[in-house]
């Protein structure tokens, strides 16, 4: 099984890093294999909305998200992992999201409206990462998350989140937050 975590935050090292790195580390134990995309690192585009994927599924704009793509789609299981800025995710992990209107494009070439609602290409997680204690924090990254996993055609399965979580690393000092991690990751892979 291949699980894919999307590191989402612009800062290296920080505490949704932390988290996913944890994550991965209980996928890999149950026995996946692993790949790793870094937001931060990609130099690509927001979606531009020119409707040039609706009729082929297939963005057209060149530029490393045509590597991305792949990944995605062959990945059965997919972990982001975000801070909150502003009650959603940060700009870097957003472009990569919107710009998956290309599979969602795809996804409803081949499926009858009615099969729009079954996922047939595995699962997703969310790890949110909050400074505040906002009751809302996480409401925004959640939908996104839920309709970004829709169009790769795969079932969004929830998540960990966990406020009042702030300077680089502090998560550190939440040894029940590193475990819940590393059981997803072990989870994810198992199923259960």
């Amino acid at each position: 099984m291949m699980v894919l975590g999307i590191y989402g935050s612009p800062r290296p090292g920080g505490n949704s890093d932390i988290l996913l790195d944890r994550a991965l580390a209980g996928a890999a134990e149950a026995g996946a294999a692993l790949d790793r995309i870094y937001a931060r690192d990609l130099r690509i585009s927001g979606c531009l909305e020119c409707g040039g994927c609706d009729e082929t599924g297939v963005c057209v704009i060149p530029d490393e998200m045509a590597e991305i793509y792949p990944r995605l789609e062959q990945a059965e299981v997919v972990v982001l992992a975000a801070p909150m800025f502003f009650y959603g995710v940060p700009a870097q992990l957003k472009a990569l999201v919107d710009r998956a209107q290309a599979l969602w494009s795809g996804r409803r070439l081949v499926k009858s409206p009615d099969q729009w609602k079954t996922h047939d290409h595995g699962r997703g997680f969310l790890i949110g990462v909050g400074a505040t204690k906002g009751k809302t924090m996480f409401d925004g990254a959640k939908m996104m998350a839920k309709y970004f996993f829709d169009a790769l055609d795969k079932s969004y399965t929830g998540g960990l989140f966990y406020a009042q979580v702030e300077k680089k690393g502090s998560i550190r000092d939440h040894p029940q937050a590193l475990g819940e991690a590393y059981e997803l990751g072990r989870r994810a892979v198992s199923g259960g």
